[in-house]
């Protein structure tokens, strides 16, 4: 194997080796922000994906790659995976889904604004953080924040909304992109001076939106597993929550071995060639791959 390396090195001509192994980031979808309900609470924005990456990932044959969706309003993101390796899709912000606390996902939703709601814990090992608490005091309420990579989501008060939780940066691709901050969230007024929106987190999350103002959530950010902002709500208009932004599945080894063999037909990617490295970047579909 070696000699054929070098022989590539010295002639100009294409390996045929294949690697045996590769670096790999895998981001899974963005949970859905939560949907404030008129007259009573506002919902909390959604979490974030989860972020799973590592060096030196041994490959061999034909495996999966699948690219999560982010979530719906009110709805968990969706998991990607490589090989054996799954991240879990974004936990949702809490809203009027029957529930005053946000769901459990690679990165927990927040809690949503009334009732002193709570936030939902993260994904398991290092995948995310929890999303934030709601705030229990009126007349304006701020919902909690989704929870991102790096940070856990903040809480909202009566004066304003807690923030997405921040992402993390990754230099995979060949230069820094940061994936998986939490959303925003919502904010309401019930006849106080109203509670401004959270912001997103880093990485892709979506800011929460106001009763106040009025404003709408934005969504998470496509490709980068960003949960979608939390939508706010006044005495007489309910705002839906933003959807989640899908994730990602990435893939890097030295450009002295041979090109992927096969790429499935469901899978949407692009090939770059940084310096010394080739960089696959699936985004979006699920099929198989064979090295």
């Amino acid at each position: 194997m070696i000699g054929n390396i070098v022989s590539a090195l010295l002639t100009g001509t294409p390996s045929t080796v294949a690697p045996s192994a590769v670096d790999y980031l895998v981001v899974a979808g963005g949970g859905g922000g939560g949907t404030g309900t008129a007259g009573t609470d506002v919902g909390a924005g959604g979490g974030a994906g989860g972020y799973l990456t590592s060096t030196s990932f041994a490959v061999s044959g034909t495996i999966t790659v699948t690219v999560g969706a982010g979530g719906a309003t009110d709805s968990a993101g969706n998991n990607s995976v490589f090989s054996s390796i799954t991240a879990t899709g974004g936990g949702y912000g809490a809203g009027n889904n029957d529930t005053r606390n946000g769901g459990n996902g690679g990165s927990g939703g927040g809690g949503r604004g009334s009732g002193l709601a709570s936030g939902r814990t993260g994904g398991t090992g290092s995948q995310g953080n929890n999303g934030g608490d709601g705030s229990g005091t009126g007349p304006s309420y701020g919902a909690g924040g989704g929870g991102g990579n790096t940070a856990t989501g903040g809480t909202g008060s009566g004066s304003a909304a807690g923030t997405g939780g921040d992402g993390t940066a990754s230099s995979i691709s060949g230069s820094s992109v940061t994936y998986a901050g939490g959303g925003g969230g919502g904010a309401g007024a019930y006849g106080g001076t109203g509670a401004a929106g959270g912001a997103g987190g880093t990485g892709g999350g979506g800011a929460g939106g106001s009763g106040q103002i009025p404003t709408s959530p934005t969504n998470g950010t496509v490709n980068l597993g960003g949960g979608g902002g939390g939508g706010g709500s006044n005495n007489t208009t309910s705002y839906a929550g933003g959807s989640g932004g899908s994730g990602v599945v990435i893939i890097k080894y030295a450009d002295t071995f041979s090109d992927l063999a096969s790429i499935g037909g469901g899978l949407t990617y692009t090939k770059t060639t940084p310096t010394g490295f080739k960089v696959y970047t699936f985004t979006a579909g699920t099929g198989s791959v064979t090295i």
